[in-house]
């Protein structure tokens, strides 16, 4: 059920975006959007991984270079039935973690240098079950491909605003034109949104089940939200990739009207959901 979910969600993203090349140059328009719809998903899902482990300087680690956070990962990925993945460390203070990869045999797990700093090993283990729990059903590869395409959404809505669309004979109307430019980017993060918030929810339950443990996630949760709150931004974070990290690394300051969209449940609201599996 969930990957027909998904894949309905993906494709009214990518429905969006031809409509609005549409609107904006008309069957030549809808001819380009979609090539570039698909050139994108193609193209995310060979190299998202390497472009975000980039843009955030990872460092890949093996075993000797850091045998507990390696062991651990091997532990989970046992008790998952996946393949090891490989293991990276950001070098950043601020905590939080992710993974990324296209598939199974093409996975990776990243923390912040923070994160393994405040959180005790009990809860560094429940971070990386969450993390194990994206891998295994391909989220992180769903994720990337919707932000991808929305924000691709948004930057031709934005194009149209600006230039407007076809030629004199079957230009829409101005004041549609105008609503469609701000209602499409909406409407693309409200998709994205609905993908990454299930599947955040599905990852904490799932790390709960791996570890047998889910007061280790709920504690780490706790202490990676309250740090978000009080302290700087990571470095090099952006909004499009926002989605892929266990806590939002700007849930302490998206406090206006785009919270509204944020692609992360509220932190209370995954803790008690943990609660009902102990």
């Amino acid at each position: 059920m969930e990957v027909v979910k998904t894949g309905v969600l993906l494709t009214v993203l990518t429905v969006l975006f031809v409509w609005i090349g549409g609107m904006i140059g008309g069957q030549m328009g809808m001819l380009i959007a979609f090539v570039v719809a698909v050139g994108m998903n193609f193209f995310s899902y060979f190299n998202s991984d390497k472009l975000v482990l980039k843009h955030y300087n990872a460092v890949e680690v093996n075993e000797n270079q850091a045998k507990g956070l390696y062991d651990m990962v091997r532990r989970l990925s046992d008790k998952a039935g996946t393949p090891m993945p490989k293991v990276y460390i950001i070098p950043d203070h601020v905590p939080n973690a992710f993974a990324t990869g296209r598939n199974h045999s093409n996975a990776a797990v990243a923390v912040t240098e923070g994160l393994l700093e405040i959180l005790n090993d009990n809860e560094v283990e429940g971070v990386l079950a969450h993390e194990m729990s994206h891998v295994k059903h391909y989220d992180i590869l769903v994720g990337t491909v919707a932000a991808t395409i929305a924000g691709a959404i948004a930057m031709l809505a934005n194009f149209g605003m600006m230039f407007g669309g076809g030629n004199s004979e079957n230009r829409p109307n101005p004041i549609i034109m105008i609503a469609l430019m701000f209602l499409a980017p909406m409407a693309a993060s409200i998709v994205q949104m609905a993908v990454s918030r299930n599947r955040e929810f599905m990852a904490d339950e799932g790390a709960a089940r791996l570890t047998g443990h889910p007061e280790w996630l709920q504690s780490a949760l706790a202490k990676l939200d309250n740090y978000s709150r009080g302290h700087q931004v990571m470095h090099e974070a952006t909004p499009a990739t926002a989605h892929m990290f266990i806590i939002n690394p700007f849930s302490g300051k998206d406090i206006s009207f785009k919270s509204l969209f944020s692609t992360h449940p509220k932190t209370e609201d995954r803790i008690a959901r943990l609660e009902q599996l102990k």
